[in-house]
């Protein structure tokens, strides 16, 4: 019998505690392994590697000292949360952001809008038709 790894994304980063911080809380993630440069979490079949980068990244902020949002990044990590509303607050004290209710569109049973991290990476969080929101 051969056991396949779990299904993973890596997310380079500047810094590791503050991203890690993020999305434990947004998805609810649990911590696998924690270490300087990086932190692994899980949630069911899926595991984020919050890596350190380990370039400077200090060109990411536009002149109002927020991050530049990737609009054109290669992936769009996506979580499940149990409320977007409450996914918006939490992505907002952590410094990130979830888009207004206006910008929520529903799919194949489940509600979802984009965001950010508090590094700028574009996410999108959804939650089930099934619950309340």
């Amino acid at each position: 019998m051969t056991l396949s790894p779990t299904t993973c994304m890596v997310l380079f980063v500047s810094d590791v505690p503050k991203m890690t911080s993020f999305y434990r809380t947004i998805a609810s993630m649990q911590m696998l392994h924690e270490e300087a440069d990086y932190a692994v979490l899980k949630i069911e079949g899926f595991e984020l590697v919050i890596h350190a980068m380990h370039t400077d990244f200090t060109d990411n902020t536009s002149d109002h000292g927020i991050p530049k949002i990737r609009e054109d990044a290669y992936t769009k990590l996506c979580l499940p949360v149990r409320s977007l509303a409450a996914a918006r607050q939490q992505a907002n004290e952590l410094g990130g952001a979830i888009k207004t209710r206006e910008h929520e569109w529903g799919a194949r049973g489940f509600r979802a809008c984009d965001g950010h991290d508090p590094e700028g990476n574009v996410i999108q969080v959804r939650m089930s038709d099934n619950l309340e929101n």
